[in-house]
């Protein structure tokens, strides 16, 4: 059996989803947040959408962590405790944690449980000697990790898949000087999807088999589940685009007709062709992101990117 995540940060109780559902929807533009999603059936559409043609972000990013972990890790040097940040099924982490020298502990977050669980026990089985501790939260708010073991040197942040994206610059911000209170002198290791042809990114939130589409749109089959919702999803439309003027693609439940939605006999009217926020995905330059980890608390050491400038993985630094 995995053992169970502990709850360390910041937990999202269904009471949470529900104040914060209620309190998006009276919001004008009406918003839900992306950390939502990752419910169980949420997390295994991401995987799919990570598998898509379109979707260049995760092989991209694995192909740069293949390349240049052997560096980061020389880098970084021995005896960390490595904490990963919207761990997921942990398939990226593989290929860091296997050229770091003698880590000692992994705490992998995540704000879905089964997925934080299993990608934890596989972990295990390939890495008999590390110190595994999920811890099943929300590391967008404050939190506390447990005292460094005596044995540990230092902390390393893995902060992949573009997720500092899903924030505004200043909650991006935000996060960062949270991660320097939480960890003190550390490493970040971070993954930026890089400013490119609007046209690619449209394509990559848009995939022709309507995964994506799928993911959006789970977010309210799960309020009917979890919250007593009686969204009509077929009344909504997944709409996703590029912003250059914001530098991000927003992604929106668009609603088909004037409807009404109840959710714990509260109403919500909507208007056809009113919409539910429910992601921003800023997309940066390397100059862009220097700037926003110098104002978080990290000074940037390094940056390694594709051929093709798509996407970066950077490694920076906090010396408190």
């Amino acid at each position: 059996m995995p053992t169970r995540a502990k709850r360390l940060a910041t937990p999202l109780p269904t009471s949470t989803f529900m104040s914060d559902m209620m309190f998006g929807l009276r919001e004008h533009p009406k918003r839900v947040s992306p950390k939502y999603f990752y419910d169980d059936a949420g997390s295994e559409l991401f995987d799919r959408i990570c598998e898509l043609d379109e979707y260049y972000l995760t092989r991209t990013e694995l192909a740069i962590m293949k390349e240049h972990a052997v560096h980061i890790g020389e880098r970084v040097g021995s005896g960390l405790r490595i904490v990963e940040l919207g761990s997921g099924s942990g398939n990226k982490t593989r290929a860091l944690l296997d050229k770091l020298t003698l880590p000692l502990e992994y705490l992998p977050v995540d704000v879905s449980p089964t997925p934080l669980e299993d990608s934890a026990e596989s972990l295990r089985r390939t890495h008999p000697a590390l110190k595994i501790t999920p811890v099943s939260g929300d590391f967008t708010k404050p939190f506390v990790l447990p005292r460094i073991g005596a044995a540990v040197r230092g902390t390393l942040v893995y902060f992949p898949g573009s997720t500092i994206g899903n924030l505004t610059p200043s909650e991006a911000v935000e996060l960062l000087q949270n991660l320097c209170r939480a960890c003190g002198p550390c490493w970040l290791v971070i993954g930026v999807d890089l400013k490119k042809d609007p046209a690619r990114l449209h394509a990559a939130y848009n995939d022709a088999k309507g995964v994506t589409a799928a993911f959006n749109k789970n977010l309210l089959v799960r309020a009917n589940r979890e919250l007593g919702a009686d969204f009509d999803v077929e009344k909504f439309a997944h709409y996703a685009f590029y912003s250059p003027l914001h530098g991000r693609i927003e992604m929106h439940l668009v609603s088909l007709a004037d409807q009404t939605v109840r959710i714990a006999r509260q109403a919500f009217e909507f208007e056809h062709g009113e919409s539910i926020l429910t992601e921003l995905s800023h997309k940066y330059s390397l100059v862009d992101m220097e700037r926003l980890a110098s104002s978080g608390g990290f000074h940037v050491v390094d940056w390694f990117a594709d051929p093709a400038k798509d996407f970066a993985v950077g490694l920076l630094r906090h010396t408190g």
